[in-house]
């Protein structure tokens, strides 16, 4: 949209007049930018798919294995190995839970946790928690370097900017608990501008411990030490 300005003298006086003009934008334009907005999701989508096929060669080689065989063989023989790799899945997580846990589901947890809780909302919650720094260009906020998801507590590390320090943190911890949903929150510094923001999530000594049957401790009757 334009605007024009346009004076017109009437004797002694003068009469300003503020046209508008609105212009379209052509539908050729509207289609290149869907063509362009589609290209960039197709190819985000394909290098998400090809990450998560290397960081989980266990599904992803069998998976890869049967649209081969749909594709060469027949559809109701690429069914027969999909099937067939499905109950191995299954008899090494019942073989060996520990590795089957490992390899797949620890993993899988690590990657979803880590993107459900920090990387989904990294940026917005820095900023909410005032942890960032505004130039005249953009917003600086401070790099996850990397995160370790337990079972009740999840350390994440983070790069401060410049003109930041550990009390920056340190004195917000109650702030970036309660905006990561958190319970707790206790930041340090563990290297040259690097901060560990440990979350703990729920109450570790609320859980139930089952404590092993002692019969075997006890001494017979009789016995003198």
């Amino acid at each position: 949209m334009s605007f024009t300005l346009s004076t017109t003298n009437h004797g002694g006086s003068s009469t300003a007049t503020v046209s508008t003009t609105g212009t379209r934008r052509d539908p050729f334009d509207w289609l290149g930018l869907a063509v362009l907005y589609s290209g960039w999701y197709l190819v985000a989508g394909l290098a998400t798919a090809i990450h998560w096929a290397i960081l989980f060669p266990a599904i992803s080689i069998p998976v890869g294995l049967a649209i081969a065989t749909g594709v060469l063989v027949g559809w109701p023989s690429a069914v027969a190995v999909a099937i067939a790799f499905t109950g191995l899945l299954l008899l090494w997580r019942r073989a060996r839970p520990d590795l089957f846990a490992r390899w797949i589901t620890h993993r899988a947890r690590t990657r979803f946790l880590t993107w459900w809780r920090y990387r989904r909302n990294w940026a917005r919650l820095m900023k909410a928690c005032h942890l960032t720094v505004t130039t005249q260009t953009r917003v600086v906020t401070p790099r996850l370097a990397g995160a370790v998801i337990g079972k009740g507590t999840d350390r994440v590390r983070l790069r401060m900017l410049e003109g930041q320090c550990p009390a920056d943190y340190e004195n917000r911890a109650e702030t970036i608990a309660h905006a990561f949903k958190a319970d707790q929150c206790h930041a340090s510094i563990v290297g040259p501008a690097t901060v560990e923001l440990r979350f703990r999530f729920g109450d570790a000594l609320a859980e139930t411990v089952l404590v092993p049957r002692v019969d075997h401790w006890t001494k017979p009757e009789g016995d003198v030490a």
